[in-house]
């Protein structure tokens, strides 16, 4: 039941806010006074290609505004695109997306399910699957829908158009993604659809493909890419600036504070369940001196901290960064590592075996930028050979713990 408490303009006020696109907002205006009016929430939906398993702070821009229309009463569908998952989403690639084999799809839809209930209130969050309408579409429907879109207006898409230029292959079925995305909507007769600024075509699409079948097209509305702990670039896994929901309190927490102060407050508008009001005192107070910018930071980092575990676990992992960064001192959780060396060992190769780095190269540039330390003591020489000597302990960077307990082989 949508929320009498809650007026017209107020629900703009949420909605709004954060979003990049809303077409159109006269339109939204007027469904949602038709919700008022007659008492039926609006049907809002957001699709997840269950591409990859894991999360990031990224990812849940969109989920946060779905708990937005959400928390005013609307009916939201989480929809998994288990059969646009084996198509590939050409959105943004260079080159055709491999299909996922329908056990990959399977895996990665139930772990997402997990994950998005961290955002979403499970009881009031319908999950759907889109093979459900779309398995059931005949060759006949397939090429009737294919009819309805030329590949002169696929070729305005700037990912397809930079491949067309530049003589890069567009397999034919990624010319129907877009459309069979568009057609969820169709099916699920969509009154809003959310996603990221880089799917705009797609819910476009589904606005075009709703019209022509005589209903009332959906509400677009749109979300940013979130930049990552480099403050430039999107977050991605890829280029290691992400902080995934599924990471630990203590890493969750510590990342949260290595936001720079420029981000932090866009972090807060898209990710916090602070009112905008309440953000806006926020910063006023951070830029009066009244509050220092670290306690704004930790605020934000205590919240998305409890919403991925507890609160316990937040002032749990806010205490240990207390403890390891402020004061000093040493994680009261080390991870060990058993050493069974015949003589000396390359303290790089011995960064690689006890999980600290990845590679041997990356544990040399680690001790090359002072950044590791044994015993406390900061180690210079990448040549550096480690005797077996009972039990030391490893810190590479701010974060990376190892306790190296040797024996003799």
């Amino acid at each position: 039941m949508v929320s009498e408490m809650v007026s017209i303009e107020e629900q703009l006020e949420l909605i709004e806010r954060g979003a990049v696109n809303c077409i159109s907002r006269e339109e939204l205006i007027k469904k949602l006074k038709k919700s008022e009016e007659t008492g039926v929430p609006l049907k809002v939906k957001a699709g997840f290609d269950p591409t990859a398993p894991d999360l990031h702070l990224g990812h849940t821009v969109l989920l946060q505004k779905l708990k937005h229309f959400q928390d005013l009463g609307h009916d939201v569908y989480f929809l998994i695109g288990d059969f646009t998952g084996m198509i590939g989403d050409p959105t943004g690639k260079s080159d055709t997306r491999k299909p996922l084999t329908v056990e990959q799809v399977a895996e990665n839809a139930e772990s997402y399910k997990t994950q998005v209930f961290k955002i979403l209130d499970p009881k009031k969050t319908r999950v759907v699957f889109n093979s459900t309408w779309l398995g059931k579409l005949t060759s006949y429907d397939m090429i009737r829908l294919a009819s309805e879109l030329t590949v002169a207006r696929m070729l305005e898409r700037d990912d397809f158009k930079k491949r067309f230029e530049g003589g890069k292959p567009i397999s034919i079925h990624e010319f129907l993604y877009p459309l069979i995305q568009g057609f969820d909507s169709v099916a699920m007769e969509a009154d809003v659809e959310l996603g990221g600024t880089d799917q705009l075509f797609n819910l476009l699409m589904g606005r075009d493909l709703q019209r022509a079948r005589g209903q009332e097209p959906q509400i677009v509305i749109t979300t940013p890419l979130l930049e990552g702990l480099d403050g430039v670039n999107k977050m991605s896994k890829s280029l290691d600036n992400y902080i995934g929901i599924s990471e630990s309190a203590e890493n969750v927490y510590g990342k949260c504070l290595s936001i720079s102060d420029e981000l932090m407050f866009r972090y807060y508008e898209l990710l916090s369940d602070l009112s905008s009001r309440e953000i806006e005192e926020l910063n006023v107070k951070m830029n009066s001196g009244a509050v220092h910018p670290k306690e704004v930071k930790k605020q934000l980092a205590r919240e998305l901290t409890s919403r991925f575990h507890s609160p316990e676990a937040a002032l749990a992992a806010e205490e240990n960064f207390e403890k390891v960064f402020t004061k000093g001192g040493v994680p009261d959780d080390i991870p060990e590592f058993s050493c069974s060396v015949a003589g000396e060992i390359w303290l790089p190769q011995l960064l690689v075996d006890a999980g600290l780095v990845k590679s041997t190269s990356d544990g040399r540039r680690m001790i090359k930028q002072n950044a590791v330390s044994i015993n406390g003591e900061k180690i210079a020489d990448v040549g550096s050979a480690i005797k077996p000597q009972g039990e030391i302990l490893i810190k590479v960077g701010k974060r990376r713990f190892c306790k190296v307990i040797f024996s003799l082989s």
